[in-house]
């Protein structure tokens, strides 16, 4: 497999020598002649390394490497910058960027080839990939595991559980309904057996929901969201607004269900701790990421030292994150309550579609 180098200079000349020095030895060359187009290409390339010239039009070699370090998918590609500034403070100035590597031009040939050889042979960034990537996959493995037992469960709590309690109350009702006398006591008694057979029914079935919500398999994640609040505001009287973007990506369930976990774990860390009197769930698009927004007027914490409400709870919805690539942003105060912020990028997502 070749490896792939993005060579980056506005000079054509000097973009010729660079591809003549590289010629025949095995790689993929692609060249950008300005800031812009590189980050762009970078993007859609995932080169193996870049050689990245400092003196360009516009957007300079320094601020192009600072973009690329930025930017979480390239964060690691090796970057070697080529320049004919020669002094110290430049060379400072390359490293403070996030250069690999600084050599000045005219380059000696069989330097380049061997700096460049060495590091594509390492391909330390292709590794740290492949190996990212594996774990993601492996992740999503266990979520899809955990999911498919709690389907399982809900199913079997359904079908089963569900119908022997039902029969349950059948039976009562007719129990009560063919006594030839009807002592007070004995129907008293009756009536509240028939009342604690229904609500174990209504918790079996807030517990099949909750394992496993089936609206995300019929309508979608924006209704099973929208269901999710409204239910919570009426179980609890907290008022929940709820608003989502018209049009939605079609997303892995992996997607889904995080974004659906989460709603779940904030929803209850506000009930448990924040003595909020409103809440507001928000689902948008912007950018490249889908973004949940929870957030309340309640009694705000330290996102850096409260273990109460910044404990498992908050690890386990970054966990869960991390997962998808995504991040978790946390802004609260005493006096204006809390705002939790998850974003996920929509890289291989399905283009966007009108929810019904």
């Amino acid at each position: 497999m070749k490896s792939k180098i993005l060579l980056v200079d506005d000079d054509a000349l000097s973009m010729e020598t660079l591809s003549s020095i590289l010629d025949g030895q095995n790689y993929e060359i692609s060249s950008a002649d300005n800031g812009a187009t590189a980050l762009r290409m970078a993007d859609q390339l995932q080169p193996d390394l870049i050689l990245l010239d400092v003196m360009m039009p516009g957007m300079d070699g320094f601020e192009v490497c600072r973009r690329i370090r930025s930017t979480p998918k390239l964060a690691e590609v090796p970057i070697i910058i080529l320049t004919a500034l020669d002094d110290r403070s430049s060379r400072l100035l390359g490293i403070e960027s996030g250069a690999d590597d600084f050599l000045s031009k005219p380059v000696d040939r069989q330097e380049l080839r061997l700096r460049v050889g060495t590091i594509t042979r390492l391909n330390r960034y292709r590794t740290l990939l492949t190996q990212r990537d594996d774990l993601r996959l492996m992740a999503e493995r266990v979520v899809n595991a955990q999911e498919e037992e709690r389907i399982r469960l809900s199913r079997e709590l359904h079908d089963d559980l569900g119908q022997v309690l039902i029969a349950h109350t059948l039976s009562l009702r007719n129990l009560q309904s063919e006594l030839p006398m009807r002592p007070e006591l004995l129907i008293e008694k009756l009536d509240v057996l028939i009342a604690d057979t229904s609500q174990t029914i209504k918790k079996m079935h807030a517990l099949a929901q909750d394992l496993r919500p089936t609206l995300l398999d019929t309508l979608g994640l924006r209704s099973a969201l929208e269901t999710y609040s409204r239910e919570f505001s009426l179980r609890t009287g907290l008022p929940v607004v709820f608003e989502a973007a018209a049009t939605l990506p079609e997303m892995s369930a992996v997607y889904s269900i995080t974004l659906y976990r989460i709603l779940q774990e904030a929803l209850t860390n506000v009930i448990k701790h924040s003595s909020a009197s409103q809440v507001w769930v928000e689902l948008t698009i912007e950018d490249v990421c889908i973004i949940l927004t929870i957030q309340d007027n309640g009694v705000g914490f330290a996102t850096d030292g409260d273990k109460s409400r910044n404990g498992l709870g908050i690890l386990g919805l970054k966990e869960r994150l991390m997962i998808v690539d995504g991040d978790l942003e946390i802004r609260s105060s005493a006096t204006n309550g809390t705002i939790l912020t998850a974003r996920l990028p929509l890289e291989n997502i399905h283009p966007l579609r009108e929810e019904t």
